[in-house]
């Protein structure tokens, strides 16, 4: 029992970010309704980005830790930022008038152009942080065995709940969130109503990049690092993830992503290792096309 509730404990942070994922990439496939696995290349080119400036601040302009790490964290979110905005006004918003399919194979393109730059940026070197928060916390005990977690583990999962918490309470309470839900329910009918479909359109794609990078920014200093083959494996797990809650709501999606990495994380301390992902995709695409309601149009 004690080391079943250490795995439910260990599984916080995986489950969180996985959440918090879903939830950001529902903002924008609501507005795209195009599956897109360039957001997953916004969480690795943030964490990436974030190394490269810790780096340069602690190597070359002797910085001490903490200053090192802000202008990694911050040059991260800026740059994932500014790519983010450019992406979403001169290919996605485009290519959804022109040719909604062909976001798809954009998408593609965007991750390999992402990726392709952060790998040069860095060198091909794998970059790392140093340990940090590592001191822990005490949950409590059960049968003579302390429950525990790291500070950074307990900030982490704050920080994604947090994120969750304030999406949730934009997307319920504002005109933002009202505007967002009319433009995924039906986008003619609200430009027809005066509602400003490419503006909504644009922060929505953008609002999930912030989500993203904020995602990949926390994975990096929770794992202290990342790798360059991780946009790819942050896509598909995201489109696929997102899915077991439905798209149609954030916070479902969010709660979708919580068990997946649930389900993942107990992988992981029961099953064989290497299985892991192979068996959690396939899980979902399984999953996805036994649950899959076809709309019949006459």
């Amino acid at each position: 029992m004690a080391y079943l509730l250490q795995q439910l404990l260990n599984a916080l942070p995986v489950a969180s970010l996985y959440a918090c994922l879903a939830f950001g990439y529902a903002l924008a496939f609501g507005v795209t309704r195009r599956p897109d696995i360039a957001f997953g290349a916004f969480i690795a080119f943030a964490g990436q980005i974030c190394l490269l400036f810790f780096d340069y601040g602690w190597s070359r302009l002797y910085l001490i830790l903490p200053a090192a790490l802000a202008l990694g964290l911050a040059a991260g979110l800026l740059y994932a930022m500014l790519a983010g905005a450019w992406v979403a006004r001169h290919v996605v918003q485009p290519l959804s008038r022109q040719s909604p399919y062909a976001i798809i194979v954009a998408s593609l393109a965007v991750m390999i152009l992402l990726s392709e730059g952060a790998r040069l940026a860095l060198e091909t070197r794998s970059l790392w942080l140093p340990p940090l928060g590592q001191d822990v916390f005490a949950l409590g005990a059960v049968e003579g065995t302390s429950l525990r977690l790291t500070h950074l583990q307990v900030l982490h999962v704050a920080a994604m709940l947090a994120v969750l918490a304030l999406g949730q309470v934009i997307l319920s309470t504002s005109r933002v969130g009202r505007l967002w839900q009319a433009v995924s329910q039906d986008p003619l009918a609200a430009r027809l109503c005066g509602v400003a479909v490419d503006r909504v359109f644009v922060l929505s794609l953008m609002a999930a990049t912030a989500i993203a990078a904020v995602g990949g920014l926390s994975a990096t200093v929770l794992y202290g690092t990342m790798d360059f083959g991780a946009g790819l494996v942050f896509g598909l797990k995201v489109v696929l993830v997102a899915a077991v809650g439905g798209y149609s709501r954030p916070l479902r999606s969010a709660a979708g992503g919580a068990a997946v990495g649930f389900a993942e994380t107990l992988w992981s301390a029961y099953g064989p290792m290497i299985w892991r992902d192979a068996v959690l995709l396939s899980g979902l695409v399984v999953l996805l096309v036994m649950t899959r309601r076809e709309r019949i149009i006459p």
